[in-house]
């Protein structure tokens, strides 16, 4: 099997979810129209303002869970040559919220990861735990598995989405998300076009829907199809964002915010930052969005569709050094390639 993994590519990957994430921070929780009073439109980073209960305070350009458990997912992957088992990634994910309690955060995990490690700790079988997490905490930190698992053959990503997933979000909506995040990275790392993102995500989605518990809430696949159709046909910038807003949701639900990411990656081909910063004015989950979306499109482009500044401060701030991190996944890749 042929395939063109850039590092570059990969790099931008992760960049771009940080990047997304930081520029949401300030946003997240906030509606809408409170988004648009404190920031207006969303060009750059901003503290944490006082009217948000989780990032107030938070000096601008800082990253949020988003950004912290997908790394920690990278690393587990990273040491484990490639698998992630169950029970260390809830060790791992635990360990990180001790020390967020620690330093007095609010930033802390969502409510199905929670749930799931709560069970866990009570002696519930891991593949069990997460059988009602379908938020979107596993679309969210599955970037590195984008990163290191070649895009086809399908079926093989998807084994490895299930696989991150399986202790806090194993239900059919959260694999459904996680997967189409997962392989329209994957498919961008390899050098696709955006539409082949959008194509080969929708088909992730519907094979990972029929993995894991089903929660009975709408299906992950169509709502992508729907959410993409309507940015397309909303006849401009500012009406597809209200139909994002209106339409597809903004929520925590994955049926929500995984479609709304790919709205907005959708909207702006080829232009990941204008994508990060509409996502960052959505308000609600807005920096789990614009993290996904950042991913997405910076998978396709490299950092260099970023500002050089805005790149600049996300690491600085965040003390992020992701070439290692990068070429260890590159190097798992690589030896998926050979395997196949």
């Amino acid at each position: 099997m042929v395939d063109d993994a850039a590092p570059g590519r990969a790099l931008g990957a992760l960049h771009g979810l940080a990047i997304g994430d930081a520029l949401g921070m300030p946003t997240q929780t906030l509606p809408r129209d409170v988004v648009r009073g404190l920031f207006g439109d969303v060009a750059w980073f901003h503290d944490g303002p006082g009217v948000n209960p989780v990032s107030r305070g938070l000096p601008a350009g800082s990253v949020t869970d988003d950004t912290d458990q997908a790394l920690i997912v990278a690393r587990a992957l990273v040491d484990g040559g490639g698998h992630v088992s169950g029970a260390d990634l809830a060790d791992r994910l635990l360990a990180w919220q001790a020390a967020m309690v620690a330093k007095g955060s609010a930033d802390l995990l969502g409510p199905s990861t929670a749930n799931a490690l709560e069970a866990v700790g009570r002696g519930v079988p891991v593949a069990e735990a997460g059988r009602d997490g379908d938020t979107n905490g596993a679309a969210m930190r599955v970037a590195a598995v984008g990163v290191a698992v070649p895009p086809e053959p399908l079926e093989r990503l998807v084994d490895r989405v299930v696989e991150v997933s399986r202790a806090t979000h194993h239900t059919r909506a959260a694999i459904a998300g996680a997967s189409a995040v997962a392989a329209a990275m994957s498919v961008g790392v390899a050098g696709a076009r955006a539409g082949d993102q959008l194509d080969v995500a929708v088909r992730a989605a519907e094979l990972g829907g029929r993995r894991g518990y089903d929660t009975g809430v709408p299906d992950v696949a169509e709502r992508l199809r729907r959410a993409i159709a309507l940015v397309r046909d909303a006849g401009g910038e500012a009406a597809a964002l209200d139909a994002v807003a209106e339409r597809v949701g903004t929520g925590v639900a994955t049926h929500e915010s995984v479609p709304a990411a790919f709205a907005l990656v959708a909207l702006c081909p080829g232009d990941p930052w204008r994508a990060v910063r509409l996502a960052a004015g959505l308000g609600g989950d807005s920096d789990t969005i614009a993290a996904m979306a950042g991913a997405i499109g910076g998978s396709r482009t490299g950092p260099e569709a970023f500002p050089r500044a805005a790149v600049a401060l996300v690491r600085d701030v965040n003390a992020l050094d992701l070439d290692p991190l990068v070429a260890a996944l590159l190097r798992l890749r690589a030896a998926e390639l050979e395997r196949l």
